[in-house]
């Protein structure tokens, strides 16, 4: 799961960023609008977390400027205003959640993870694709009730195929999702992911789209 923090606290951002490193996020952080709104029109992001007092432009009008240019990733603001005023702001801008300042970092982490699962079109905590489940509130695999062990990367590119099984997820799109912007990534990286992840959970749970990506079925 790929994150966009945006904080102009350079303190705070890096406790957050570090939090979600540790919990699997892959983090990229921006300390301004500007940056913050090139990043949101240009990169792929599953997430985003958004603090309204920003330099040169406000969160407000960065959401707005997402939004119309039909970003959809969820977003969830983070601030110390406590106004209701700026609720209203950010909802009618397109904000998904809202959370006050200060705040518990493992509730930030449950919130993101329950956007990026609503906006994958899952409601249930629990995805299932055949013997494969994942708990996408606490970050657990199972594969006919017994836990899986996987690797950090190994994480980030089954948790991005089971939220969207049975969805061809292009191989650019997993490089992007899975690794940190300053990873030196070799080409093949993600094939041998993929034959790390077969060997664990099955190869037929796996399927190679030529030219495309690769597919999370429930075939037995």
């Amino acid at each position: 799961m790929r994150v966009l923090l945006v904080e102009d606290d350079s303190d705070l951002s890096g406790r957050i960023a570090a939090s979600l490193r540790s919990e699997n996020f892959v983090v990229d952080v921006a300390r301004n609008g500007e940056d913050a709104q090139h990043a949101g029109l240009t990169e792929i992001f599953d997430v985003v977390v958004l603090d309204l007092g920003l330099p040169k432009l406000d969160g407000v009008s960065v959401l707005k400027t997402w939004r119309e240019a039909g970003r959809t990733f969820p977003v969830l603001i983070l601030t110390a205003r406590e106004g209701w005023s700026d609720k209203v702001a950010s909802f009618k801008a397109g904000a998904d959640d809202f959370l006050m300042k200060p705040f518990r970092v493992e509730e930030l982490i449950l919130r993101l993870r329950a956007l990026v699962r609503r906006a994958n079109g899952h409601a249930s905590a629990k995805v299932v694709c055949g013997a494969l489940v994942f708990d996408a509130q606490v970050g657990t695999f199972e594969k006919d009730g017994i836990p899986i062990k996987l690797t950090a990367l190994e994480w980030r590119v089954l948790s991005c195929l089971i939220l969207r099984k049975e969805i061809v997820v292009d191989r650019r799109e997993l490089l992007e999702r899975v690794y940190d912007g300053d990873a030196d990534v070799d080409s093949n990286s993600v094939e041998v992911i993929i034959a790390r992840l077969r060997r664990k959970i099955g190869a037929e749970h796996i399927e190679t789209v030529r030219g495309r990506g690769y597919m999370l079925t429930a075939a037995s």
